[in-house]
């Protein structure tokens, strides 16, 4: 496995979008997330097969814009995407490899990190006071403050991170566009929960673990613009 992750790890790129608000195409991806989901899959390749999102380690974040700054869309993928497939002055991009980044992770280097998270945990639900003990029989729950806190705290911890800071911000959650005619249903509303946006500081801990968490995303919602780590000096 770690030669695969390195092998992806010298390929891997993060591409930066500054969107156009001008853009129609745009205007609807901020408003809803399955259409955004489709437009960052227009670069994975074609044929591809079962699971084309992992197979292209495609994950993305999505950031609101500031004074300075149009709304940004973040995208990693294990090789350089074809930016020619996205929507007509879609917005301006760059793309740069993250070979560096991840030749420099080694054990004790501080890093500022951020991640957006599905911070969720499955609960068994209850059939007549009685615990469902199957897999249907359980319900994923959105966590918020302190658990949320402790989830992601873990969560670092299992990917080769020791948390030094932590700032916790509620992300805000973009459902998708009800259905526009007549006796149609809706699109399907990925991820059911609110996010959480996590920044600090920490020190890696195990560079191999923070390899595959770096490659893979942490937690659920990848399709829907949770679950993408960046890293860079603190």
């Amino acid at each position: 496995m770690t030669s695969t992750l390195e092998t992806l790890a010298a390929t891997a790129t993060l591409t930066r979008i500054r969107l156009n608000r001008r853009s129609k195409e745009v205007r609807r991806d901020l408003t809803d997330t399955v259409s955004l989901h489709k437009t960052v899959m227009l670069l994975a390749p074609d044929d591809l097969g079962d699971n084309p999102r992992q197979k292209a380690g495609l994950l993305f974040r999505l950031e609101d814009a500031t004074d300075d700054t149009p709304p940004t869309l973040l995208i990693q993928s294990h090789q350089p995407p074809d930016l020619t497939r996205l929507p007509q002055r879609y917005g301006s991009a760059e793309t740069r490899t993250l070979h560096p980044m991840f030749q420099a992770l080694t054990p004790g280097r501080a890093v500022r990190y951020r991640i957006t998270a599905n911070a969720s945990a499955a609960r068994r639900v209850l059939d007549g006071h009685q615990p469902v003990d199957n897999k249907q029989g359980k319900k994923v729950i959105a966590l918020y403050g302190d658990d949320a806190l402790a989830w992601w705290q873990r969560r670092a911890h299992q990917a080769g991170l020791a948390l030094t800071s932590t700032d916790t911000t509620p992300a805000r959650f973009r459902r998708p566009r009800p259905a526009t005619k007549p006796g149609t249903t809706g699109s399907d509303p990925g991820p059911r929960h609110a996010l959480t946006r996590f920044d600090g500081l920490a020190t890696v801990t195990d560079p191999d673990l923070l390899r595959h968490a770096l490659l893979t995303g942490i937690g659920r919602g990848k399709p829907y613009g949770a679950g993408l780590l960046s890293l860079a000096p603190a």
